[in-house]
């Protein structure tokens, strides 16, 4: 008997084991990059001033004088956090957006009447993330160089933790957009989950000052990998181990991506 999907009501048994639908992958992903680009002040440039404003302030309020964090002047111990910060707000907020706005506006059926996979799906949404987060971490960087001049360490690593940021907060970001029913509730799961996490990472302090508790919970906070993987990349100095955050963030990112897989296959809160 022929496998139905559920979504959408079709044989799935074709799509599984057939060849990856590069055209729709491609229009898929050329949507989600279109989507973002068509509002580049807000998407691009917003964060920039953002990312601008908190170096500015926490630098004034914090970096006057000698003070020095992990032998780095704050500053410079302050500029790749921000930056990763940045990069992962953005990535979540653009699979979520896209996804909780076909939702609500009745046209997710124009994601998933074509014949597209429930992997070629993930992969264009977060084609859209990555493409999103490698602009601002660019915009970012230039901006870094420049005002502070910042130039990477380990220019691969600090890509490999920004491509990692991307995939992993892409993911969430879709999640929530699927689980969420209306847009209350995807700002509350922005608000109450996603920024305490980013913020509360050692963007702004190096986690060694922390009690030993609280240091042991940091430890268990993805994004604080992430944004250790960054500082790394561009300073050269961590307060854990690169690699053990790089198998991490990867585990996670794994995770992630099959729980996203897991949803869209089933059809959990999509259906037109």
């Amino acid at each position: 008997m022929t496998e139905i999907d559920p979504i959408i009501r079709r044989p799935m048994g074709a799509r599984r084991f057939g060849r990856i639908n590069w055209l729709g992958l491609w229009t898929l992903a050329q949507r989600e990059i279109s989507r973002f680009m068509s509002v580049w002040q807000q998407t691009v440039f917003a964060p920039l001033m953002t990312a601008g404003l908190f170096v500015v302030v926490f630098s004034i309020a914090l970096g006057r004088g000698d003070r020095e964090i992990m032998g780095l002047p704050y500053i410079a111990f302050l500029g790749p956090g921000i930056l990763m910060m940045t990069v992962i707000q953005n990535s979540f907020a653009n699979t979520s957006s896209s996804m909780i706005s076909s939702k609500m506006q009745g046209n997710i059926i124009d994601t998933l009447m074509p014949p597209l996979s429930a992997g070629e799906i993930l992969t264009g949404y977060l084609i859209g993330a990555v493409a999103r987060a490698a602009l601002v971490a660019l915009v970012i960087g230039i901006g870094m160089m420049v005002m502070i001049g910042q130039l990477p360490q380990h220019p691969l690593v600090a890509a490999v933790f920004i491509g990692l940021g991307a995939l992993l907060m892409g993911g969430l970001g879709l999640i929530g957009g699927i689980m969420a029913q209306k847009f209350d509730q995807m700002a509350a799961l922005t608000n109450f989950v996603v920024t305490p996490l980013s913020f509360l990472s050692g963007t702004f302090y190096s986690i060694q000052a922390l009690p030993p508790f609280f240091r042991a919970i940091s430890h268990a906070n993805p994004i604080f990998y992430l944004i250790d993987g960054a500082r790394y990349g561009f300073t050269g100095v961590s307060d854990s181990s690169p690699v053990l955050g790089f198998a991490i963030c990867l585990f996670s990112v794994l995770l992630v991506c099959g729980t996203c897989l897991y949803l869209l296959r089933s059809g959990y809160r999509m259906k037109p």
